[in-house]
């Protein structure tokens, strides 16, 4: 049984006062979940501070940056 289909049995069991409740609620936890602002890009964040990387800047940092990082199977 899908989660769904568990939601639905159990609100078609209460009482029809009850079920407006839950139609209230999840109403307002739909709409506080659409009011939510999507996550920007990594990209997005410095885009307004004028920086500009290409690939192999990244690459050369990742290199840099793992360089010290210890290993165990040396």
């Amino acid at each position: 049984m899908s989660l769904e289909q568990a939601i639905l049995e159990v609100v078609r069991a209460l009482p029809v006062e009850k079920q407006q409740e839950i139609l209230t609620h999840a109403t307002g936890l739909r709409d506080q979940a659409a009011k939510r602002k999507p996550f920007r890009s990594v990209k997005g964040l410095w885009a307004d501070l004028g920086v500009s990387l290409s690939a192999d800047e990244i690459e050369e940092n990742q290199r840099e940056m793992w360089r010290s990082f210890p290993r165990e199977d040396i």
